[in-house]
């Protein structure tokens, strides 16, 4: 635990009984007097210096130990005594009022204090005793005893959990160091001490209010006897920690200057703590610290954590220490990774790292929405069909995008590739489901024969690998709709999902898409069909249907069993932010039998220039038994609920509308990724696809 010679040892361990029994008047017994006969081989502190010690030591409300000899017994003891300020000749101590028997009469020898890392001892020449107090001449020099190899912190209102094969214990946490913490526990029930095994690791838990902040598993150092309370020193016995699947590939990791910094209160010891940060990513960072700085430990959980950039710029996240390992020159590394942090913070940190890697890449920023109107048009994005879908409320649009990508809220984000204002490629994702993100844009032209495309799908699977791991970001699933005949995302997007082969992971299904107005009188439906809520039973149904025709995520997404849970929906967030979002489903049955299921998408018009947040999805699962005219009548009904003239409509499985001579233009694929497979994805989008 110390690099310390075996014989300075014991004056620790003494200073530490002292401290963990947090008894201050009760003595302990010093028999190791041989460690001050070769104090001429000590380390020595001239006067100076040892004032500004003794002085900072009462400034943090720290105690000193007094060597005292017993008369009536002829034994040493260490009895705790208070410092008072030092500014003259003199220094002087003040015993604690349930300590001032027990010194009476008793011989004053040295005066022994440690700042947690090294044990200082004062010789003593009396000046003056007095029954509360006693005074010495200052002396011309004092000795370090020893020094530790990380210091040492008094810890409070931290609870400890240890578990060792069914052996389980609780208790409070009593002093921490970067090496080793010790902990007072008593165990579930009295005497089970007897099964815990000094020899074997445990798993040690610490929580502060009800928060884990450390988890690591930990071997016993040394403990004392005790059968119904006990106080044992562990050591951990991890130097790294897998908290993600393992890649082939990491993160990109980039130098920044000016040089960042972290800042945090220390979840132990509740210190504030600033390190700078050698090199940085979407998924973590690494800083360097000397011996004497050092007070991390592998597993520790900072719930909250600043990096602080150009000290102006603060990104906020929780952040766990992933690994440690000794550097030249006594310095220690060690390796952070981010836990969670909301999309407005997590933008910033990708847009110092992409913009680093490409000056040309800005994450979030804030568009020319001029700019972007004229590049949509430019890439071919916005077509002539699909622009006469959208004209109509072309005004609204303009000022729902001006608003959408100026304040960048956190239902939406962007990677926009740019030089000086004028944008080559963009690729936007918008929340659209309560647990699922869609990409909204992905659009690209050349830049000096470049092709920002490719460039631009290398910089948003960089900002994904980051993304999907974040909690607060609530990405479950990713979907994205395109053309099959669009060769590009058919390769990047559903090129993966062919590759894994796994319509669980990464599902494809293809819908066929038709205009339907929203004007005229809405058709009644014959007898014996209806149209309602969606019931548990159809849910049933529709979920044995999707199983067998297709076994993909659509499901998932939409969540049609899921009840309303105790957080935030989807469309109070839009509203929040000025948006509107909504989505609801209906069952159309004849007498009684589930023949559809549609689901009615509203939000703000143009939001999404295709709309598909903005129209009905529809799921037939009996398609020789619903004829189209049932169909559209349903439709009909649904189709008043929105204020444009037409509305996008997809029919899955993509044959009904051609088994019952529809006529209908286009088709697309709705490719649905489970981000638990992210880090496959990521992996092919990088090396596999040929980007």
């Amino acid at each position: 635990m110390f690099s310390l010679d075996q014989n300075v040892k014991p004056i620790f361990r003494l200073c530490e009984d002292l401290i963990e029994r947090d008894e201050i008047s009760v003595p302990l017994h010093f028999q190791n007097k041989g460690l001050l006969q070769n104090l001429e081989s000590a380390k020595i502190i001239k006067q100076k210096k040892l004032i500004n010690l003794w002085n900072s030591h009462h400034f943090t409300d720290g105690m000193v130990y007094v060597q005292l000899n017993h008369p009536q017994y002829n034994e040493d003891i260490l009895v705790w005594a208070h410092p008072e300020p030092c500014s003259s000749d003199s220094m002087i101590c003040r015993w604690p009022e349930g300590s001032r028997s027990i010194v009476e009469n008793a011989e004053i020898l040295n005066i022994i204090f440690t700042d947690g890392l090294s044990v200082f001892l004062i010789p003593t020449q009396l000046k003056e005793v007095q029954k509360d107090s006693f005074t010495i001449n200052l002396p011309e020099k004092g000795y370090v005893l020893g020094q530790r190899r990380a210091r040492r912190y008094l810890c409070q209102g931290i609870e400890v959990e240890v578990v060792q094969s069914g052996f389980w214990a609780q208790g409070r946490l009593i002093d921490f160091s970067a090496l080793a913490f010790s902990v007072e526990v008593s165990p579930e029930e009295i005497g089970s001490f007897r099964w815990f095994n000094a020899d074997s690791p445990s798993t040690v838990h610490l929580y502060r209010n009800g928060q884990m902040i450390f988890s690591a598993t930990c071997q016993c150092i040394r403990q004392t006897s005790d059968q119904a309370i006990r106080n044992i020193v562990f050591a951990s016995t991890v130097s790294q920690i897998s908290r993600f699947l393992k890649k082939n590939s990491r993160a990109p990791r980039v130098g920044v200057t000016p040089m960042p910094n972290i800042t945090f209160d220390h979840p132990a010891t509740r210190k504030k703590t600033q390190l700078d940060i050698n090199d940085l990513s979407t998924s973590g960072f690494a800083v360097s610290v000397s011996s004497e700085e050092d007070v991390l430990m592998v597993g520790m959980i900072i719930p909250d954590l600043t990096i602080n950039y150009g000290g102006a710029l603060k990104i906020h996240c929780k952040a766990q220490v992933l690994y440690r390992c000794e550097e030249e020159k006594g310095n220690i590394r060690y390796g952070f990774v981010i836990l969670d942090m909301d999309v407005v913070n997590y933008n910033r940190l990708s847009h110092i790292i992409m913009n680093i890697i490409d000056p040309n890449t800005h994450i979030a920023d804030e568009v020319d929405v001029d700019q972007l109107w004229k590049f949509l048009f430019e890439s071919g994005f916005i077509y002539p069909k699909k622009y006469d879908l959208v004209h109509s409320y072309r005004q609204s649009m303009k000022e729902t995008y001006r608003r959408l990508y100026r304040d960048n809220p956190e239902i939406i984000t962007q990677v926009t590739y740019q030089r000086n204002g004028r944008i080559y490629g963009h690729v936007s994702m918008i929340r659209s489901y309560e647990r699922t993100w869609m990409v909204h844009h992905l659009a690209a032209t050349t830049l000096n024969n470049k092709r920002v495309g490719l460039q631009i799908l290398k910089q948003i699977i960089r900002y994904f690998d980051g993304l999907y791991r974040l909690p607060s970001f609530g990405m479950d699933y990713m979907i994205f709709y395109y053309r099959p005949e669009n060769i590009f995302p058919d390769h990047f997007f559903g090129g993966f999902a062919r590759h894994l082969n796994n319509p669980g992971a990464c599902s494809l299904d293809l819908f066929a898409y038709l205009s339907y107005p929203t004007v005229g009188v809405s058709q009644p439906l014959p007898a014996k069909w209806s149209l309602g809520s969606v019931m548990p039973s159809d849910i049933l149904e529709l979920e044995r249907f999707y199983k067998h025709v297709s076994g993909g995520l659509l499901l998932n997404v939409l969540r049609l069993d899921k009840e309303e849970e105790n957080v935030e929906s989807l469309s109070q967030l839009y509203a929040r932010h000025g948006y509107t979002r909504s989505y609801q489903s209906f069952s159309l049955k004849y007498n009684g039998m589930l023949k559809a299921v549609l689901i009615v998408n509203q939000s703000d018009p143009g939001i999404s220039l295709s709309d598909f947040l903005n129209g009905i999805k529809i799921i037939v699962n009996d398609e020789k038994e619903l004829p189209w005219e049932i169909l559209s009548a349903a439709i009909s009904q649904l189709a008043d609920r929105f204020t444009i003239d037409k509305i996008p409509v997809l029919v899955y499985p993509s044959n009904y509308l051609e088994t019952k001579g529809v006529t209908f233009k286009k088709k697309y694929y709705l490719w649905i990724l489970d981000v638990y497979y992210g880090k496959e994805y990521g992996e092919y989008m990088i090396g596999g696809s040929g980007t």
